[in-house]
């Protein structure tokens, strides 16, 4: 049985991680704090029904019974799409998640998938595993002669701009609200005309939005066919973002030059789908928001949360709330 806590932990963990290490850098930063992790779905439903504040990746319905005095409960993800958000607001559970922890290691291979494609280090790659010393040409454009467009300015767009801007490129943004600008040198919305004008102009698209009814699909055949030849997809938002069979058309007919996939449609990607195959293509299994520091940046929203709500006497206007 885990101690009794004010703060429980949930025993999921993320990118291999335990959500013991996120317990020990609560502990750290809350002090006064009693942190306990469960480790066993009892241990949960009992933590869950003596604690205030609760921090994990889900909420499973099953504990709401058991959540007579939580005041909060804390998202160690950053989407909040699989929780019963309605019948936790019913009851006065505040919720915020952990948007912002991804943005540096996504900005970072954003820009890994991006240069490979600028510097055909693919193509390298594949020479070396044939042991082959045979001399070949980066892409006839350096990226600061490029145009990328990043799909999506929240805080991990945002944070793939920042770096994307010390190489130099003409960078479009495209948000829900083009009125509210952003860090880039053009922001359009999702109207088809003003999207699609984007979209014949890019050499280079970045997919850092979240999956909802405007963009599931987004990127169908018809985008696929604005795109420029030479250009190239990258999607480290969700898979269904983007139509899979036509995206697989597309490259094997040549009318895009080539994609990095972090998520795919469906997922994992199956054995034997056409896409592994492609040398043009880097698939990443759904790890590019890994990163050392995901507990420690989780467990600091966490707990300046958990300080303001002491200082204020309410959980309100707490950072990343969304209920």
């Amino acid at each position: 049985m885990a101690e009794r806590a004010d703060v429980a932990v949930l025993r999921e963990g993320a990118h291999g991680l335990s959500s013991e290490s996120l317990a020990a850098e609560l502990r750290e930063r809350l002090p006064d704090h009693e942190v306990a992790r469960a480790a066993t779905p009892e241990e949960e439903r009992d933590l869950v029904g003596e604690a205030s504040i609760v921090v994990g990746h889900r909420f499973r319905e099953v504990l709401l019974e058991h959540a007579e005095g939580v005041d909060l409960f804390a998202c160690a993800a950053a989407g909040v799409g699989p929780l019963p958000l309605g019948e936790m607001e019913s009851r006065g559970i505040a919720v915020t998640n952990a948007s912002g922890v991804h943005g540096p290691p996504i900005a970072e291979q954003v820009i890994g998938d991006i240069l490979v494609f600028v510097r055909n280090l693919h193509v390298g790659w594949e020479r070396q595993r044939n042991h082959e010393w045979r001399h070949y040409q980066g892409f006839h454009q350096e990226l600061g002669d490029s145009t990328v467009t990043v799909v999506g300015l929240g805080a991990i767009g945002e944070a793939i701009v920042s770096r994307l801007s010390a190489f130099g490129p003409h960078l479009i943004g495209v948000r829900y609200t083009p009125e509210k600008g952003g860090p880039t040198d053009e922001v359009c919305g999702f109207d088809e005309v003003e999207f699609h004008d984007a979209l014949a102009r890019t050499d280079y698209l970045v997919l850092a939005c979240p999956l909802t009814d405007a963009t599931r699909g987004l990127i169908d055949e018809a985008a696929l066919e604005t795109l420029p030849p030479e250009s190239v997809l990258v999607n480290i938002g969700r898979g269904p973002i983007v139509d899979t069979a036509a995206l697989t058309a597309a490259i094997k007919g040549n009318s895009i030059r080539g994609a990095a996939l972090d998520v795919t449609d469906p997922e994992p990607l199956p054995q034997g789908h056409d896409l592994w195959r492609m040398g043009n293509v880097l698939v990443t299994p759904h790890n590019a928001g890994y990163t050392p520091q995901y507990y420690p940046r989780v467990a600091g929203i966490v707990a300046g949360n958990v300080e303001h709500a002491a200082e204020t006497g309410a959980y309100e206007d707490l950072e990343n709330q969304v209920v």
